[in-house]
């Protein structure tokens, strides 16, 4: 016998399934605890978000204040100081150090993508003696702090004659980067090799595999290592402050450090450091939007991640 809408199954009195019905009501009337759940889910992620954005507000706003009211609480003080933006970019060479920072974050991060992924498809597809150790060395590489390599690192460069110069900056990434080598790698085997044997058999080379079928399908993973080493670059101090000594070759950070320098009073400086919060701005609106650009890209790489065996 088939129970339909509305009826009961037999032998169950209707009176009890409505009284079972209406207690069910009473107990979660209207999906009472899953509003509550997602209320409290909803305030404590508006929490947290108040808690990571505050910082950028306030730095904004107080970019936009004069020297004596910066140091205040007070959001957006009237009247609004735009022309610190202005004032900013005349008193140091802001622009070009904006420019040797684009230049330098996208020739690291260009070079360090391209050459990690070849390392990494080469780990990957092919299958030679001492693979394993040779995998094992190059991550054993990542343990090693920065300060052992700095002075090989300056030695080297300065016998080349390239003090003072941006190469320093970016050219290290042409030998690739242990992190990205392991994390590209992973990708590379997670795609099927029958489409690179299918390729053989066509008479593709090695090289056009590599550019034509491993690099489209891990679109999401390079794009990653791009803004993760974009954003390094963009960030770093210690490089410019090592190798440059031409103050129109300064990148962002090391431009800001001198303006702090500058005005900090315990060094004889004004302390109008309006300026150096406008130049923080400057600094910190790029990778912003490059953040806001790419992010679909890693939902995805974290996603192709996920569901891998």
């Amino acid at each position: 016998m088939t129970v339909g809408p509305g009826t009961t199954a037999p032998g169950v009195p209707v009176a009890v399934e409505r009284s079972s019905a209406r207690s069910l009501a009473r107990s979660d009337p209207g999906g009472l605890r899953s509003r509550i759940s997602s209320a409290l889910y909803l305030v404590a992620l508006a929490a947290a978000t108040f808690i990571f954005i505050f910082p950028l507000v306030w730095l904004v706003s107080a970019s936009l204040k004069s020297r004596s009211t910066v140091y205040n609480m007070e959001l957006f003080a009237d009247p609004l100081q735009f022309q610190n933006y202005l004032r900013v970019f005349e008193i140091a060479p802001v622009g070009s150090w904006l420019y040797n920072s684009v230049i330098v974050s996208l020739l690291a991060a260009g070079t360090v993508t391209i050459s990690s992924a070849l390392v990494a498809f080469a780990f990957a597809y092919f299958r030679f003696p001492f693979r394993g150790p040779l995998f094992g060395l190059v991550l054993a590489s990542m343990m090693l702090p920065g300060a052992v390599t700095m002075i090989p690192n300056f030695l080297i460069w300065n016998g080349l004659g390239q003090l003072n110069t941006l190469t320093p900056l970016w050219a290290g990434n042409l030998f690739a980067s242990a992190f990205y080598i392991f994390l590209l790698r992973q990708f590379f085997l997670g795609l099927p090799r029958e489409l690179f044997e299918a390729a053989r058999v066509d008479g593709a080379s090695y090289p056009r595999m590599w550019w034509s079928i491993a690099m489209p399908l891990t679109r999401a993973a390079l794009i990653v290592v791009f803004v993760f080493e974009l954003k390094a670059s963009w960030t770093d101090i210690m490089k410019p402050l090592i190798f440059l000594r031409d103050t129109a070759l300064f990148t962002l950070p090391l431009g800001l450090k001198t303006l702090v320098d500058r005005f900090n009073q315990t060094a004889g400086g004004q302390g109008e450091f309006q300026y150096v919060m406008a130049a923080s701005v400057v600094i910190t609106v790029p990778m912003i939007v490059v953040f806001f650009l790419a992010q679909r890209y890693f939902v995805e790489g974290i996603a192709t991640t996920g569901s891998k065996g």
